[in-house]
């Protein structure tokens, strides 16, 4: 089970970045996400008049390891660590460290 989701709200916890917050857009890999506004280059882009896309510099938001951000407690308002909790019926749920309290599901 994935500590971090898509749909989390997550904190940079180091970097070039650090400090920023944002949703986390997709999963790569494993250990890689994309987050909104996090980790952005600059990409030079040639025009692809077949796909409609057009030349110049764009930005690009790049993936980013897992263990470089933290996910975001609301009530807090600080980073947080992600524990797994067994329900009753054997189910699993993620929960914050700190507080115990369940981490709500990402609206995706």
């Amino acid at each position: 089970m994935n500590k971090i989701r898509k749909g989390d709200e997550v904190i940079v916890i180091t970097g070039r970045d650090k400090g920023k917050r944002g949703v986390v857009l997709r999963r790569v890999n494993d250990s890689h996400l994309v987050v909104e506004g996090i980790n952005i280059v600059k990409k030079h882009q040639r025009p692809n008049p077949m796909k409609g896309l057009q030349g110049g510099i764009v930005d690009k938001a790049m993936p980013i390891d897992q263990s470089n951000v933290a996910i975001f407690n609301p009530e807090t308002q600080k980073a947080d660590r992600v524990q797994i909790k067994l329900g009753d019926g054997g189910d699993k749920q993620r929960v914050f460290a700190s507080n115990k309290s369940p981490i709500p599901s990402p609206a995706a």
